[in-house]
């Protein structure tokens, strides 16, 4: 019944006009409470232009943001969005809250409520692709060459993920950490103590892929792995 009740409020909601809001869906998410919190909707409108509309008239500065983004959206779409909202808080000098936060608001299919994903220290930054084919052991040989000084550091790995790889990123990051294990040293002077992933989003990608693979993502419980907290969008 609770379910059912939020989804009303968010069908119901915005400037005078119903609107429906379609969550993205997750399961088992790690944060479902959030409190001293303030809204902003990110709608899926076909009648915009850029098929978007954002409503962030009740956004209180000091407070943690749920920030409502329609799963149909894709990353092009919505992440300029995001970003705005995201520099309007990093950038204010009055009433500033260091420990407000900011969160997606999904629907936690294994509660049947809501469940929130956090992105406060997330910089999304549009780039230009990177190279479709990466073979990782020739990766790691190169990055080992330029790195004749080091004696312990995290290799830098690119991750692009898009329509074609979406389901098989599990997979990747899996081979990665099995490259580990078998060549942690690679030399009595150099050792990799493990990957730090640069994540390559294609634009093209829905807001619902987005959500699901970083969800998948921060189930790493890896002190091998690190997950870089600037996201390019190609």
């Amino acid at each position: 019944m609770r379910y059912i009740y939020l989804l009303i409020i968010l069908s119901l909601f915005s400037c005078n006009n119903e609107r429906t809001l379609l969550l993205p869906e997750i399961k088992n998410a790690e944060v479902t409470e959030v409190l001293d919190v303030s809204p902003a909707y990110l709608f899926y409108d076909e009648s915009q232009p850029d098929s978007t509309l954002l409503n962030r008239k009740n956004l209180i500065i000091t407070t943690n943001w749920l920030v409502n983004v329609d799963k149909r959206l894709t990353l092009a779409q919505a992440i300029p969005h995001i970003k705005f909202l995201q520099d309007k808080k990093r950038n204010a000098e009055m009433h500033k809250n260091e420990d407000a936060k900011n969160y997606f608001t999904c629907n936690d299919t294994s509660i049947e409520s809501l469940g929130f994903l956090e992105f406060t220290d997330v910089f999304y930054e549009f780039s230009e692709p990177i190279d479709d084919a990466i073979n990782l052991q020739n990766l790691v040989s190169e990055k080992l060459k330029s790195k004749a000084t080091s004696t312990s550091y995290f290799l830098e790995i690119p991750l692009k993920i898009n329509n074609k790889n979406k389901a098989k990123i599990q997979l990747e990051i899996q081979s990665f950490i099995e490259l580990l294990e078998l060549s942690t040293s690679m030399s009595e002077e150099m050792v990799i103590k493990g990957y730090s992933l640069n994540l390559y989003f294609e634009e093209n990608l829905s807001f619902q892929d987005y959500i699901s693979i970083k969800r998948e993502l921060s189930k790493i419980k890896s002190d091998k792995i690190r997950i870089d907290n600037n996201e390019f969008i190609y």
